[in-house]
């Protein structure tokens, strides 16, 4: 069964419907916070914003306990439920997802720590332009996972895997840059050494928003698509498509 925003509001309980929205408005909530995460992190660093930092670090204790609460709340629906189909996959999905959000905010507190560590250092002669670029591209690629989360949109989840192949050539790219630069001024090494680490970062940051695609796909379309090429993917969501078409 293909899943949109209607199939989960269907039941004979009322309470179930709230349950399922309820777990899925958590899930943006936290998307929601991390997302702001990663912006701050990004910002506090090109602005050497030590007090900026501070906060992200700190707002990881909250997105980890909404992790946790979140969590409860699936295994207490699965215990008394028991959901099956398209229910089992969102519930499923929305604790995948939150693990991944949860790592985003890992990814933004490292972040923020390089920028209190390059305030102590001085700041990083290179590099800031790379941070901004990426920083902005994953943040984007945040938004629009949890957008196909909230809307149960496959096609746009599909979208995100497609950018994380830009990410990617992006992140080697810029890594490339600034080798050639500690190559030159080894001067230089410890600082835009953190830079490269918060490249790496914003790069995971990427990767998990691609992981919160992938349920999404899985959430609508029914089908695991983790470890598939963006291509066998797409094929898979056409051919579902077509045989969900009725006959002529």
């Amino acid at each position: 069964m293909k899943m949109n925003q209607d199939s989960h509001s269907t039941h004979i309980s009322q309470k179930f419907n709230q349950e399922l929205e309820e777990i899925r408005s958590q899930l943006l909530e936290m998307g929601g916070m991390v997302e702001q995460q990663v912006k701050d992190a990004v910002q506090s660093l090109l602005d050497g914003d030590s007090q900026l930092a501070s906060e992200v670090r700190a707002k990881d204790h909250q997105v980890n306990q909404l992790q946790l609460n979140i969590d409860e709340y699936c295994t207490q629906i699965l215990a008394r439920r028991q959901p099956a189909a398209s229910d089992l996959r969102l519930v499923l999905a929305v604790i995948r997802a939150t693990a991944d959000l949860e790592r985003i905010g890992d990814e933004a507190s490292k972040v923020a720590r390089a920028t209190l560590k390059l305030a102590e250092e001085g700041a990083s002669p290179c590099g800031y332009i790379e941070v901004r670029h990426l920083g902005n591209h994953v943040r984007q690629m945040v938004q629009d996972a949890l957008n196909a989360f909230a809307r149960f949109d496959s096609k746009q989840a599909l979208a995100v895997l497609r950018e994380d192949e830009n990410v990617d050539l992006e992140y080697r790219s810029a890594t490339r840059a600034l080798i050639t630069f500690m190559m030159e001024d080894p001067r230089s090494i410890s600082q835009v050494m953190s830079i490269m680490w918060v490249l790496r970062s914003l790069e995971r940051v990427g990767d998990h928003a691609s992981n919160i695609a992938e349920y999404v796909i899985y959430l609508v379309e029914g089908q695991d698509v983790r470890y598939s090429e963006i291509e066998q993917i797409e094929a898979a969501i056409a051919q579902r498509g077509r045989s969900l078409q009725p006959n002529n």
